[in-house]
């Protein structure tokens, strides 16, 4: 493999940054991930932002947080020091569901475990403010982001600060942060104090009171003490920030102010910072593969954002619901570029964001935009105003196929199937060109009390799917298979539910792969009922699976079909009161392994 000069990345030490003739550096990331070259990293997207506005920017990738010279490597910064956990939230990263260690990194060369801290943001920030007195540090990322407001903690099993206090940092950014950064670096190096910066979209800071006329939530310990002053608190906050209102929030004599979220970009805007000189690749120090790394490494981004505002998912909190759309010409010239990349085969893995089909969908009514509160424009129905006919992103398949070299372009991300009316045009170029093997899709439940709480589609919208899927496969002439992602352990879901999910995929001819079992991370709705045993908008009691072996026996309902789930699906059905439908979803002949059939062995001696 042909490897790329040092100089082509930016500085990560010392000797890097005297290649480019610089003695110090102007802002210092510090990231919880790998450096990778990659637009799809949040850390090397926003260095070369700021590179581009014409700062000296270095990045730590995964430095030693408690050896205070590791941070010093490459000087003091002149500015600040930027800090994120990575691309994800390190106690998700590092945990499972079941707040066992995980085995693997993604993020990390060679998959290697425990290469960052737990609360990396913490960790992180302490650990530049002991190497640096007096340091501005601004932390962002999903860590942070999600972090902004007192928030409940499923690894603590409690309600938490805002990270600003237990990090101590001097102003933190939510959200997609190019714009709010340019502005603190303007600002910063004109003089002025990160903490002291008030007014920016996308951040938080403290302070010593409420600005005049910002909405004032439940104080950090009213939300602590009172699950009903956290629901409270929760829908205050969906609330005011749709009307774009600064938000204050009481931690004992201090205020955390967040300012409105950062405006969308729009696509001339995306583009330029889609055509920074990304080598897309790791830094050439690594010897071991990233992981993470290898499954996107010929991916495209086309957006941003999602209006889909499922109660589990973080996305919109991050990335916001407007979509965000890069331009046809932009990701073409993106892709002709891959073809010249030396371990190109021809093969684009993916041309996406966070939902495929939502690329350059919009609200047809700009007026009724403005004023919109729906925290989605597809439950419980698709909004009228909404313009998502997917003509334009089979075009740009279409476009993306014929580039020369191109040989294939799949299409990875996750699709929404409830758009299949609106999109029609968009499914037949799917499904004819861009499907492999399998179609995975993500109704995550088929249960509608369940997908009520989630804020999904039910059963309807996935069946139609299904017949439209197999019908043109079969018209097609070919054989694919079609995965779904389903959800353990949410909100709302009891085993009687999962029951009835065994069943519909035993109906439907359906196995799923892997089973994700939900995981409250902090700021979305499902964490919220999780917490507090309610939906915050409606007072309505949700069930919330806390007890592990009732998760762990959702988890074996859904993998129905695998020959090591029957004596627990059995244990299942016996604490619902479903045995009946054993006979259905595992045969009518007794397992010979099972309890049930041990049982009846013993009585019969």
């Amino acid at each position: 493999m042909t490897q790329t000069p040092s100089t082509d990345f930016l500085p990560t030490s010392r000797a890097e940054m005297a290649m480019r003739g610089w003695d110090a550096l102007d802002i210092l990331f510090v990231s919880g991930d790998a450096y990778v070259d990659h637009p799809a990293f949040g850390i090397p997207l926003l260095a070369r932002v700021l590179e581009a506005e014409g700062y000296r920017v270095g990045i730590l990738a995964q430095p030693q947080w408690k050896n205070p010279q590791a941070l010093q490597s490459m000087g003091r910064p002149r500015l600040f020091a930027a800090v994120s956990a990575g691309a994800m939230d390190s106690m998700v990263n590092r945990y499972t569901a079941a707040k066992k260690v995980r085995n693997e990194d993604a993020y990390t060369p060679g998959g290697q475990e425990g290469a960052r801290p737990d609360r990396a943001v913490i960790a992180y920030t302490a650990a530049l403010k002991g190497a640096f007195k007096g340091l501005p540090v601004i932390i962002g990322g999903i860590e942070a982001s999600l972090r902004r407001l007192a928030h409940y903690d499923f690894w603590d099993d409690r309600v938490r600060r805002s990270v600003l206090l237990d990090s101590k940092a001097d102003l933190l950014v939510y959200g997609m942060a190019e714009e709010p950064l340019r502005e603190i670096a303007r600002r910063a190096a004109s003089g002025e104090e990160p903490k002291e910066m008030a007014g920016i979209r996308g951040t938080a800071i403290m302070a010593r009171e409420a600005p005049e006329g910002s909405s004032i939530l439940p104080s950090f310990e009213e939300v602590a003490a009172s699950r009903a002053s956290y629901g409270k608190a929760f829908c205050l906050t969906a609330e005011e920030s749709g009307h774009g209102r600064v938000l204050a929030q009481p931690h004992g004599h201090r205020w955390v102010v967040v300012q409105p979220p950062a405006r969308p970009l729009n696509a001339a805007e995306l583009d330029r910072i889609y055509a920074r000189p990304f080598t897309r690749r790791p830094h050439p120090s690594y010897r071991d593969t990233i992981p993470a790394y290898e499954q996107i490494k010929f991916s495209i981004t086309s957006h941003r954002g999602c209006f889909g505002g499922c109660a589990f998912c973080a996305i919109t909190h991050h990335q916001g619901k407007t979509v965000q759309s890069r331009s046809p010409a932009s990701i073409l010239a993106e892709i002709a570029g891959l073809t010249r990349h030396p371990e190109f085969r021809g093969t684009i893995s993916d041309i996406g964001g966070p939902t495929a089909n939502m690329y350059a969908s919009f609200c047809a009514d700009e007026k009724t935009n403005r004023k919109c509160r729906r925290a989605s424009c597809l439950y419980p129905a698709v909004c009228t105003n909404l313009h998502a006919s997917g003509r334009k992103a089979a075009n740009l398949l279409t476009q993306a196929r014929a580039l020369p070299g191109v040989k294939h372009v799949f299409v990875a991300s996750g699709v929404r199937y409830d758009l299949l009316d609106q999109q029609q045009e968009y499914f037949e170029a799917l499904l004819a060109h861009h499907v492999g093997g399998l179609l995975k899709i993500a109704p995550e439940s088929v249960v509608p009390d369940v997908t009520e709480v989630m804020r999904k589609p039910g059963p309807e919208p996935l069946e139609k799917f299904l017949r439209y899927y197999r019908d043109s496969c079969r018209e097609k002439g070919v054989r694919r298979g079609i995965v779904p992602y389903l959800i353990a352990g949410h909100p709302g879901c009891t085993l009687a539910h999962m029951v009835d999910t065994a069943l519909y995929l035993k109906r439907h001819n359906l196995r799923v792969e892997q089973v994700q079992e939900f995981t409250p991370t902090p700021g979305t709705l499902a964490t919220c009922i999780w917490h507090t045993g309610r939906d915050p908008f409606t007072g309505r009691h949700v069930h919330v699976p806390k007890d592990p072996k009732e998760r762990r026996l959702q988890k074996a309902l859904l993998l129905w079909h695998l020959p090591q789930s029957r004596a627990e699906i059995e244990e299942a059905l016996r604490r619902c009161g479903r045995e009946k439908d054993g006979a259905e979803l595992l045969g009518s002949a007794p397992h010979r392994h099972s309890a049930a059939s041990r049982e009846k062995t013993r009585r019969r001696k």
